[in-house]
C-alpha cells in the first residue's frame, strides 16, 4: 500500500510543480516549494486541514471547469475548430486520430475496470472511509462521485483545446500544457483562480494518501513489530514523522525520475495494489480462502505483475523507435502469452486472475493437508460500528 501510494503522491506534487513553472518559478524550485506546503499543510493538523478544504477544492475546480468549457471554444471558434484541429494533428502520425485505435480499447476498458477495482483498495480510500463520522456520511459523498467522473472527462478535452489553441510547453514539460492554456485564455484574475484549483486541488489528495501511507506504516510495522504496547497518542507522532518520510519519498521520485515515469509509475502502483483484492475487498464477504492460499495468490499475482509490467515497452508513434524498454506503463501484449494478435489488456487483470486463481486452488489443497486456518478475530458487531458505538472515540479524545 505504501509503495503503490507514493508515485500517486508523486503525481499530485507534479501538478502543483506544473503550476508553479507556469508561474515563472524555474529548476526544481517548484517542486521543493510544493513539498513544504505539503509538509505544512498536514504535520499538525492531520486529516483536518485536507477535509475542511475539500469543498472549497471542489467549488473551485467545477467553476474553473465549467468555465473552461464555455469561454475556451468560444475564443476558438467553436468545438468543431477544436476538434478539427486535434484530428488534424493525430493525422500527421498514420494514427486513428482522436479516436483510440482498435488494438487499444481492450486496453482502456480493461485498465477502466481494474481502476475501478482497485480505488478503493489504496489506503487513503480506507482512511477516508474509517475517518467519516457515520455511515450516513459515507452515503452522501458516495452519491456525489459520479459527479466527479463527468467532470474528469470535462478535464479530458482540455487537452484538444490546448491543440486548438496551439499551446507549447514549457521546456519539454508536458505537464505545463493545461497551466498555460489557462495562461493564454483566461484573464489575469481568472487565471490565478485557476491556478488555485489546480493548487489545492493536488494538496487535498497528496495530503490524505501521505497520512493514509503513514498510518499503514504505523499501524501495521510499527506498533506490530517494534512496539506493540505503542499508545495512541505515541502512534500519532510516529505517523507524523512516516507521512514526511513518504512526502520525501514522492519528492525524490520526481527529482531523479523522470516526470513522464512517474505516470508509469502510478499505473505499475494500481497493479500492485490490485493484488490485495481478494484479502482485503474479497475478505470482507467471506472467510472461505485459506490464509495460505491468500498469501499464495498474492505471491502469484506479484510476481506476475512485476512480469507483465516488464515486458511493456514505449514506442515512439512517429518513428517506431524504443523510447523505453520497461515497465513503460501497464498495457501488456497478448502476443507475449503467444496469442496472434496485436491487441493489448490492462496488466493488473492478468495479475489478479493468477492471484484468484491460485488463492482457489491453494485453498484447496491445504484444506485437503488438514493445515490450521487461523482465528479470524473479527466479529459480526465490527461490521456494524457507528457513530454513538461507545467504541468510536473522537479523534482529540484519542491523542490528547
Amino acid at each position: 500500500g505504501i509503495v503503490a501510494t507514493m508515485p500517486y503522491i508523486a503525481l499530485q506534487l507534479i501538478g502543483i510543480e506544473a503550476v508553479l513553472l507556469a508561474m515563472g518559478v524555474e529548476g526544481h524550485l517548484p517542486i521543493i516549494v510544493a513539498f513544504i506546503i505539503l509538509a505544512l499543510y498536514t504535520y499538525n493538523s492531520g486529516l483536518r486541514a485536507p477535509a475542511l478544504i475539500a469543498f472549497v477544492k471542489d467549488a473551485l475546480i467545477y467553476l474553473v471547469i465549467i468555465v473552461a468549457i464555455i469561454v475556451i471554444p468560444v475564443k476558438l471558434g467553436g468545438w468543431d475548430v477544436i476538434f478539427g484541429a486535434a484530428e488534424e494533428k493525430f493525422s500527421v502520425n498514420d494514427g486513428p486520430g482522436v479516436l483510440l485505435p482498435s488494438t487499444g480499447q481492450l486496453q482502456y476498458a480493461s485498465l477502466a475496470f481494474g481502476s475501478a477495482l482497485a480505488l478503493f483498495l489504496y489506503p487513503h480510500s480506507i482512511t477516508g472511509v474509517l475517518a467519516s463520522q457515520s455511515r450516513n456520511v459515507i452515503k452522501r459523498n458516495m452519491s456525489a462521485l459520479p459527479a466527479y467522473s463527468l467532470v474528469l472527462g470535462l478535464i479530458a478535452l482540455l487537452g484538444f483545446m490546448a491543440i486548438a489553441a496551439g499551446v507549447t510547453p514549457i521546456g519539454t514539460n508536458g505537464n505545463t500544457i493545461v497551466p498555460v492554456l489557462f495562461d493564454q485564455m483566461f484573464y489575469d484574475w481568472f487565471n490565478g483562480i485557476a491556478y488555485a484549483a489546480i493548487g489545492i486541488g493536488a494538496l487535498v489528495p497528496a495530503a490524505i494518501m501521505s497520512i493514509a501511507a503513514a498510518n499503514l506504516f504505523t499501524r501495521n510495522i510499527y506498533k506490530e513489530y517494534f512496539r506493540k504496547d505503542a499508545t495512541d497518542a505515541q502512534e500519532a507522532q510516529v505517523a507524523k514523522v512516516a507521512s514526511l518520510v513518504v512526502k520525501l519519498g514522492a519528492v525524490a521520485a520526481i527529482i531523479f525520475i523522470d516526470p513522464q515515469f512517474s505516470i508509469d509509475l502510478q499505473l505499475i502502483g494500481g497493479v500492485i495494489i490490485l493484488q490485495t483484492l481478494p484479502a482485503v475487498a474479497i475478505g470482507l464477504y467471506t472467510r472461505w480462502f485459506h490464509r495460505g492460499a491468500l498469501i499464495a495468490g498474492w505471491i502469484a499475482g506479484m510476481s506476475t505483475g512485476v512480469w507483465t509490467l516488464y515486458t511493456v515497452k514505449r514506442i515512439d508513434p512517429a518513428t517506431g523507435d524504443v523510447i523505453r524498454e520497461h515497465f513503460a506503463g501497464s498495457a501488456f501484449s497478448l502476443s507475449n502469452l503467444g496469442l496472434d494478435t496485436t491487441y493489448t489488456i490492462y496488466a493488473g487483470l492478468i495479475a489478479i486472475a493468477v492471484n484468484l486463481l491460485v488463492a482457489v486452488v491453494a485453498t484447496y489443497v491445504l484444506r485437503a493437508m488438514k493445515l490450521p486456518e487461523g482465528t479470524d478475530g473479527t466479529g459480526l458487531e465490527d461490521y456494524f460500528a457507528d457513530q454513538g458505538d461507545p467504541r468510536v472515540k473522537d479523534l482529540p479524545e484519542v491523542v490528547g
